[in-house]
Order: C-alpha cells, then sequence, then structure tokens
C-alpha cells in the first residue's frame, strides 16, 4: 500500500515537470526571428560585396586622332557596256557567238538578210548613173551656148536657161549620191559588229529569228574597269574630293581592293537629302564581275586629339546611349552623346557626357545596377563579374 503512494506521487510530479516544459517551449517560439537576427547580424550595406573589374574592363577613356569613314554600298558596274541592236528589219540567218565568249571590237556576230537593203544600193545606184547621164548632157548644152551666144546666135535669156538646167543636173547628181551614201550606210549597219572587246553578257534572239530595227541583240561588257554607284549624307560631302583613295569590300573576296573617288554630283537627289557618287577600280585580271556587291569605305584623316571609348562599352536605350563607370566606389550609368567612330580601331567618340578620368566598363555585363558598390582591381577575383557574349549582347 505504501509502495502504491509512491508511485503516484512520483507520476504527479513527473506530469507536472511536462506541463512546465511545454509551457517554457510555447513561449520560446512567440519570440520575433529579425529581433534575434538583429541582435547578431551586421549593417546590410556594409555586407554588401563590391564588384571587382580589371584595368582591362574598367579602363579611363583615352584622347586620340579618331579619322571619320563615310561609308556607302551598291552593286558594282561595267561603264564600258554597249547593246548591239538591229538595224535593219529582217530575218537572222545567224548568231555565231554564244553568252560568255570573249569578243573582239570588229568581230562579226551574225548576219541578217537584209535583200531589201541590197535591192535599195542597187536602185539608187542607177539613179546617180542616170542623173549623171543628164549632167554630162547639160553640161555640154550650156558649152555650146555660152559660143552661139559669145557669136550672137542666142539670147542671153537662153544662155541663163541652159546655166539654170546644168545648175538643176548637178543639184540631182549630189542628191543621188546622198540617197546612195544612205543606202549603203543602213547596208553596213545591217550587219552585226562588235562596237567594242568584252565578253557576251546576254543573248535576246535567236537565229531563224525575225528581227525589227533597233531590237536588241547581244550586249557586250568590259570588265576591266569596274564602278560603284553610291550615295552620302549632304554633310559628309563636303569632305570628299574627286581622286581620293577608297577601300572596297567585295562579296567573294578575302581581301579589300583599292579603288578611287572619281564623280562627285553637283546636286543632292531631291526628297533623299543625299548626294550621288562613283568609285572607279580597276579589274585588269577580270576577278570582280558586274552586279557584285560592295561596300566602299573613304577615310578621312584627323589631327585633333578627341576623348573616345570603346564602341562596345556604349549602349542604347529609349533612344538614348549610355556607358558605365565606376565613380567613388559606385556604379554610375551616364548617358552621352555619341560623335564619329573608327570601326578598325574600335572605338568611339564622346562629344558630351563623361570625363577623362572617370573610369569606363569597355564591356556589356547583365544585372548591373546603379549606385551598387564597385572597384578596380590589379587582378579579377572571385566578385569580378563575366562580361556578355557577343550573341548575347546582340
Amino acid at each position: 500500500m505504501r509502495k502504491r503512494l509512491v508511485f503516484a506521487v512520483a507520476a504527479i510530479v513527473v506530469a507536472i515537470a511536462g506541463g512546465f516544459a511545454i509551457k517554457a517551449g510555447r513561449g520560446a517560439a512567440a519570440v520575433p526571428a529579425s529581433a534575434a537576427m538583429a541582435a547578431n547580424a551586421p549593417d546590410a550595406a556594409a555586407s554588401e560585396v563590391p564588384l571587382d573589374f580589371t584595368p582591362n574592363e574598367a579602363a579611363k577613356p583615352l584622347q586620340l586622332a579618331l579619322p571619320q569613314v563615310v561609308e556607302f554600298s551598291g552593286p558594282l558596274v561595267a561603264p564600258n557596256t554597249a547593246i548591239v541592236r538591229a538595224k535593219a528589219t529582217g530575218t537572222l540567218l545567224s548568231l555565231d557567238v554564244q553568252e560568255g565568249q570573249r569578243v573582239k571590237a570588229g568581230d562579226s556576230l551574225g548576219h541578217i538578210d537584209v535583200s531589201d537593203l541590197q535591192s535599195k544600193v542597187a536602185e539608187r545606184a542607177a539613179n546617180l548613173a542616170a542623173v549623171r547621164t543628164t549632167l554630162d548632157q547639160a553640161q555640154r548644152t550650156h558649152e555650146s551656148n555660152i559660143g552661139l551666144a559669145n557669136d550672137k546666135f542666142i539670147s542671153p535669156i537662153a544662155l541663163d536657161n541652159s546655166k539654170s538646167q546644168l545648175d538643176s543636173a548637178k543639184a540631182g547628181v549630189a542628191a543621188a549620191q546622198a540617197a546612195l551614201d544612205s543606202a549603203r550606210i543602213a547596208l553596213r549597219d545591217a550587219s552585226l559588229i562588235a562596237p567594242i572587246s568584252g565578253i557576251v553578257s546576254k543573248k535576246y534572239v535567236v537565229s531563224g529569228e525575225k528581227v525589227s530595227a533597233e531590237q536588241q541583240v547581244v550586249t557586250i561588257v568590259d570588265l576591266h574597269l569596274l564602278e560603284l554607284a553610291g550615295t552620302v549624307g549632304t554633310q559628309e560631302v563636303g569632305q570628299l574630293t574627286t581622286g581620293m583613295p577608297v577601300t572596297l569590300k567585295i562579296e567573294g573576296l578575302d581581301k579589300p581592293i583599292d579603288g578611287k573617288l572619281a564623280r562627285i554630283a553637283p546636286a543632292a537627289e531631291a526628297g533623299t537629302r543625299s548626294i550621288g557618287v562613283v568609285v572607279q577600280l580597276q579589274n585588269p585580271k577580270e576577278t570582280m564581275r558586274a552586279g557584285q556587291y560592295a561596300v566602299a569605305q573613304v577615310q578621312i584623316g584627323d589631327a585633333t586629339p578627341r576623348l573616345t571609348v570603346p564602341i562596345s562599352a556604349i549602349s542604347s536605350a529609349s533612344g538614348q546611349e549610355y556607358v558605365w563607370t565606376v565613380e567613388k566606389g559606385k556604379l554610375l550609368r551616364r548617358t552621352v552623346i555619341t560623335g564619329r567612330r573608327d570601326p578598325v580601331k574600335g572605338r568611339a567618340e564622346v562629344v558630351e557626357g563623361l570625363t577623362p578620368d572617370v573610369p569606363v566598363l569597355g564591356a556589356r555585363f547583365d544585372n548591373l545596377r546603379e549606385g551598387a558598390k564597385a572597384r578596380v582591381v590589379a587582378v579579377a577575383t572571385a566578385a569580378t563579374p563575366k562580361p556578355l557574349s557577343a550573341t548575347a549582347t546582340r
């Protein structure tokens, strides 16, 4: 009986102790976690890790002479191009050339049936012979009348009439001779002759086809001289002069080709405010062809040092260009106005918005935040962000 009483008392004591423990645990969970973290954690601003940029990634702008490059493009054309046309109506008996065939000036290209022209030549030659006979008769008559007039056998009026007949016969001979020359020229022009040396680029008719006067037959192209016609802005044309060297990048060719600025239009094209320019380039080996697309660049010298940054440092948003700078330990986004650009050097002029002593990020980085801590370090660290790739930038 006494042992049971002892066990009961012990059970009551254990139950009371467990209740106090549960109550104490619930009271501890009610304490705010932020209050406990605030008591132990450092200041949030002080804990921010600064971004580290190397001197290659954040460099000060450079003062450089930046030559201006005027660029324009278009297809190459061959100025020495001749279109051979039929000068008479007739059947094309033969066309002896093919596309791509080389011909020389004076070569026969084919033959047209010119029977009608030959008949005209024969007719006008006979007419000339007839009027020459008339002229000879009028000449003899007038000479005879001169003797009779001296002997007073005919009146002066009769002599004047014979003189008029002689003059009329001379005019008839001249007219007949001109008609015969015209027929002979038409017969000669009816022959298909190459006017220039070059390559047959296109045929428009085939043998046996009926052709009419002025119908196109073939086109001949001389590739030894090519031209590129383009346009430049009115604000740039004042710096161009004929004879300036031009560098051309032509599709299909690995190396650039040298040319020269041959002509500049005297007036701007209506509605475009652009000036036409023509570049000539020699093509002695005929490695280039008419129709190939080309980009021409004219470099204009510059002796004035200009504040420049890498072209890759310039970004654009909402029509405004800007760069990222590191100033007083923070990242700042500065709006800038740019000027000239040199794709060869990869530099762009900054006209406004930047000072020479401020480091500029030379590449584009992802998720930059204005006001974030930043610094320029000698070598890369774990806090150095990676620049965006060219593909991601595009």
